[in-house]
């Protein structure tokens, strides 16, 4: 074992030394640095070793951005150097010239001020100069030297260094070539960490090599890339060269066909003249512009919008009134209102063709049909039927286009919408209105405010467009579950038609006529296998749903039309058949006098006896019931009451509990309410309170007790104008101690004089309240005329109780007939 030759000397390794941090860099042994400081500790530092032995300990950050690193910042590995110069530009910017001596392992860092110190030891290198050694040597020289002749990342001064070390110094050979090459910190550290001299020559030598293929694949492809752009340009040439022969000759290229047939259709679309001026400027720059400038698809694609927009095409109307009104019976039950205003306009129309389209705003839960009412209108009209949802639209672009500055603009949902029905006065549905959003992007629901007004969308601009289009001839139909979220301008252009929800019995028909058949066929089963009764059928109505529409209905159907598939599927019930089915071809045949060939076709066919669903043999398949009717058991004792409720999803039924404990008159509201129902709450009490001796109700009770007024299912928000009445019949049921009859449920709010207000939302409480099994209902006396909306059924199935004042209520629920004449007292 023998130390290597070193050309320089040797330090003396103290046991603590200062640490310079170093930034993007390594320094090695034998390897000599300039550096720049200016950090106050490394300025401290110097300061001190100029006075000293002028040794310092060089330690690589791991992360150079950072500007005073602490002992975590920093490498465990470094190198000792002797300060060779010191020049001092400023008082805080020094130049350095250090010289690496050997390498150091940092045992602990002792302190970070005034300058960071280390506790370290010397890494002893030492090697056996063997033949493997001297051929590891060798080899390393040889690649370096090759490595040299091909790249341009190392200067022929620091090449010429590294070389001059020669191979009877291998380790300073290895250390002076690796702090020449450029490759990363955490590479440059692995060497030095290294103090046996066999696996540094190693590594280096793979990292060489790889530095080699790395530099002679990217000449390789370089030269490449300048070939291909040589034969770019000679295409280029040879095309213009091309372009003149063809010129000669009276032949065209692809470009002039492409140029030409465009200007074809530009005839053939039957623009405007305005837009058609626009449409041959557009086409005349683009027959100037080189196919491979970036602008040149922008153009192309803006001319072929253009041109495939239906600027002349209209789909005459079917003005057969009758007509139209069977379709919309067969599509839809009941809905009297909507198809009536469908009729009427349907009857304008034939009277004035010139009419500008409505715009409707079907207003209703989900489930009523609203989509698809859109779709049989179509159908009555004879026109073409497009839609677009607006839920969680944002961007105001959606709407009018993005402008074209970029490639991949595209026009707004609009007119994407007309291109797609190839008509301009196609039925269009904007769904969902409701749930347009805003945010810095712009407000849409502001951009739909042209294209909604009939006296301003005979000249809708899209900013991708940038002509105007016609939109007046269009028959809007919007669609919303709540009017609340939408802005009142937007409103105002737009025509009300309520959707409130279907009855029980209007459940029934509907699932019969339309639900049912509709599944059966997308289960591939016909009504010779499977039939539901009608006990069923209300059953999945009242017991698995509680809904305003018809979704979860159509589900429950649905699951059952599954399972059977399963059974029969499973009992090998499901047979195939080969029937002959005619071809257009082979009608042609036929119509020529030919024998016809007719197709084969497989279909399948059910060999069982026909599966009867009833209300005993439904909990087979859907399980049991879901929904209960706990009216009775809420409201045995006093304190309860149950109020009505509408939502965006239909009506519902409230639980209002009200309770008293010892206290001092305070008010406790639970139950997620939102403000109106709270301020209802306040009302209901302050009434009670100024009416206690006419209720007999003695007033030191609101002295001495809290109250707490609670409404369940807290996790669901509730909130609107009609739970008034509901909490006042609580408040006073609680202080009489006289339960509120089970059957009975209320809506209205009332006034701090006793009045009774009117409220909206009757029909989705009522037919709430009927399927919860109420039996009578009572409602504002001013909220009479609400209740033509609902069916003659459900009018009989319930008993309705006008009121006016609080007199009246008191009187229907607790028989207290004296209140109103002791007010007017």
């Amino acid at each position: 074992m023998i130390d290597a030759k070193n050309k320089f000397q040797r330090a003396n390794t103290p046991s603590e030394i200062g640490v310079l941090p170093l930034r993007n860099s390594v320094l090695f042994p034998h390897a000599i640095m300039p550096i720049s400081v200016g950090r106050r500790k490394t300025l401290n530092l110097i300061e001190d070793a100029e006075r000293g032995p002028r040794l310092i300990g060089v330690v690589s950050q791991r992360d150079p951005a950072i500007d005073d690193p602490n002992p975590f910042d920093l490498y465990r590995y470094g190198t000792i150097a002797r300060i060779i110069k010191v020049v001092r530009l400023s008082e805080s910017n020094i130049n350095l010239i250090i010289q690496g001596l050997d390498r150091i392992k940092v045992i602990k860092f002792e302190r970070t001020e005034p300058y960071l110190v280390a506790q370290i030891e010397k890494m002893e290198e030492r090697f056996e100069n063997t033949l493997e050694i001297q051929a590891l040597t060798r080899n390393l020289y040889n690649q370096f030297q090759k490595f040299l002749s091909i790249t341009t990342s190392i200067s022929g001064e620091h090449g010429e260094m590294v070389l001059s070390s020669g191979i009877d110094n291998p380790s300073r050979l290895a250390d002076m070539a690796a702090s020449v090459l450029n490759i990363s910190v955490d590479e440059k550290i692995g060497l030095l960490e290294k103090a046996d001299l066999k696996s540094r020559i190693t590594r280096l030598t793979e990292i060489v090599t790889r530095e080699i293929d790395l530099t002679e694949l990217g000449s390789k492809i370089q030269s490449q890339v300048m070939d291909e752009v040589g034969r770019t340009q000679k295409q280029f040439y040879l095309r213009e060269q091309m372009k003149a022969i063809q010129k000669e000759l009276g032949e065209e290229d692809e470009r002039t066909q492409e140029i030409t047939e465009l200007k074809k259709k530009i005839e053939e679309a039957r623009m405007p003249a305005d837009v058609k001026s626009v449409a041959e400027k557009e086409l005349d720059r683009l027959a100037k512009m080189p196919p491979h400038a970036a602008e040149y698809t922008v153009s192309r694609t803006y001319l072929d919008w253009l041109i495939t927009l239906p600027w002349s095409i209209y789909t005459e109307d079917k003005i057969e009134i009758k007509d139209a009104r069977t379709i919309l019976d067969e599509d839809h039950y009941n809905l009297k209102d909507v198809k009536e205003r469908i009729l009427e306009y349907l009857a304008v129309r034939h009277i004035r063709s010139e009419l500008k389209g409505p715009i409707l705003c079907f207003v209703g839960p989900p489930g009523v049909g609203k989509t698809s009412l859109g779709r049989s209108i179509a159908r009555a009209m004879g026109r073409k039927f497009t839609r677009i949802s607006l839920g969680g639209i944002r961007d105001e672009a959606e709407i009018r286009g993005h402008r074209r500055t970029y490639i991949g603009s595209l026009p707004g949902r609009i007119i994407q919408g007309i291109r797609r029905a190839g008509t301009r006065n196609p039925v269009f549905m904007l769904d969902e209105i409701d749930k347009v959003g805003t945010d810095f992007r712009g407000d849409p629901s502001s951009a739909l405010l042209e294209v909604l007004d009939p006296e301003q969308n005979f000249s809708f601009s899209d900013h991708y467009l940038e002509v105007p289009f016609d939109l007046s001839q269009v028959f809007f139909i919007t669609t919303a579950n709540i009017l609340d979220t939408i802005p009142p301008a937007l409103k105002d252009r737009m025509e009300i038609l309520r959707l409130p929800g279907y009855s029980e019995e209007e459940k029934l028909e509907i699932a019969k006529r339309h639900l049912i058949p509709r599944q059966l066929k997308e289960h591939g089963l016909t009504p010779d296998v499977l039939e539901f009764t009608d006990d069923a059928i209300m059953k999945m109505i009242l017991e698995y749903t509680r809904e305003a529409g018809m979704r979860n209905l159509e589900r429950q159907i649905a699951t059952v039309c599954r399972k059977v598939a399963c059974q029969l599927v499973e009992q090998g019930k499901v047979k195939e058949a080969e029937i002959e089915e005619a071809t257009v071809e082979g009608k042609k045949d036929q119509e020529a006098g030919e024998k016809p060939e007719d197709a084969k076709k497989i279909i399948k066919t059910f060999d069982t006896e026909k599966v009867v669903i009833d209300a005993e043999r439904l909990v087979q398949y859907i399980g049991p019931m879901k929904f209960f009717r706990e009216v009775a058991e809420r409201t045995d004792r006093s304190g309860v009451s149950i109020g009505l409720a509408w939502t965006s999803t239909g009506g519902e039924i409230l639980f209002i509990e009200s309770t008293k404990m010892r206290g001092k008159g305070s008010l406790n509201i639970t139950g997620h309410l939102g403000d109106v129902m709270k301020e209802s709450a306040q009302a209901a009490l302050s009434f009670i309170k100024s009416s206690s001796q006419m209720l007999g109700i003695e007033e030191r009770v609101f002295e001495k007790h809290d109250f707490h007024i609670h409404v369940p299912s807290g996790a669901i928000p509730k909130d609107g104008p009609s739970a008034g009445v509901a909490i006042f019949v609580s408040l006073t049921s609680l202080l009489l101690n006289r339960p509120v009859p089970s059957n009975i449920a209320m809506t209205g709010e009332i006034t701090l004089r006793g009045k009774v207000l009117p409220v909206g939302g009757i029909k989705e409480k009522v037919l709430a309240a009927k399927q919860a099994g109420i039996t009578e209902v009572i409602i504002p006396d001013k909220n009479e005329n609400d209740l033509q909306d609902l069916s003659e059924t459900a009018r009989k199935a319930l008993k309705f109780h006008m009121v006016r004042e609080i007199g009246d209520i008191l009187k229907i629920i607790f028989g207290i007939d004296e209140f109103n004449q002791k007010g007017k007292k």
